[in-house]
């Protein structure tokens, strides 16, 4: 049987004068602040972590990583998607898509890297990773240029 589940995430910038580094998909991304949060706020690998749960049904970001971030100091977002894997048990996952709403940065350069990234991460291949971006014609404080929001689409197969 095949399943489909949707994760969403959105950060907002630390103040330009921040030292922490901005990451998406585990991918540092330069000339960019961070995204404000407990955790290195990775709104796409919580955007996927989110839609993991959606297909396992595991409640994984405000729970498992709470304690993960807060008890054990933990604040990587590739550790806290590789946890949400491990629930997926026999479930294949076939297919990711991303879409990021931001002004800035400007992602396109980035989207290969990012990319490979996810493929590491969640075993699929790159071709099954679809990334796209959209400034949303400055409508949202993300098209603004405040922070970065990102959907996740990912189909799973539970045949087994």
């Amino acid at each position: 049987m095949q399943i489909v589940a949707i994760g969403q995430d959105s950060h907002r910038f630390e103040e330009d004068n921040s030292i922490k580094p901005l990451v998406l998909c585990g991918v540092t991304i330069p000339n960019c602040p961070g995204l404000s949060g407990n955790s290195d706020a990775d709104v796409a690998l919580h955007a996927i972590t989110n839609a993991v749960s959606g297909v396992t049904t595991v409640n994984i970001l405000g729970t498992v990583t709470d304690k993960l971030c807060f008890e054990e100091g933990i604040k990587d977002s590739t550790v806290y998607l590789a946890e949400a894997m491990k629930y997926l048990g026999k479930t294949q996952l076939l297919h990711l898509s991303l879409s990021f709403e931001c002004a800035r940065p400007k992602l396109q350069a980035y989207i290969p890297e990012m990319r490979k990234q996810l493929a590491l991460l969640t075993g699929l291949s790159e071709k099954s990773i679809g990334i796209t971006a959209t400034s949303g014609e400055g409508l949202t404080a993300f098209g603004r240029g405040e922070g970065i929001f990102c959907t996740a689409l990912l189909t799973a197969d539970r045949s087994f």
